[in-house]
């Protein structure tokens, strides 16, 4: 998969800093890209957006939490 034109943001609650974060490219059609802001050159994940969508309904809900807090 080329990500090549791919642009990259952080998220507006990432630490002062921005590097314990992660960075989300919605700009290339039929793909979400997201990859770790401390390893720009490494692995990225690719989610299509219907399952990108569901992933954010679900974390924005609550519905993800560590296993600790469940």
């Amino acid at each position: 998969m080329d990500l090549t034109g791919a642009v990259w943001r952080k998220s507006t609650r990432s630490d002062n800093g921005g590097s314990t974060c992660v960075e989300v490219a919605t700009n290339i059609a039929g793909v979400v890209g997201v990859r770790d802001s401390k390893d720009r050159g490494g692995p990225v994940l690719a989610f299509g957006p219907t399952a990108w969508t569901g992933f954010l309904a679900a974390a924005t809900s609550g519905a993800l939490r560590p296993r600790g807090d469940r």
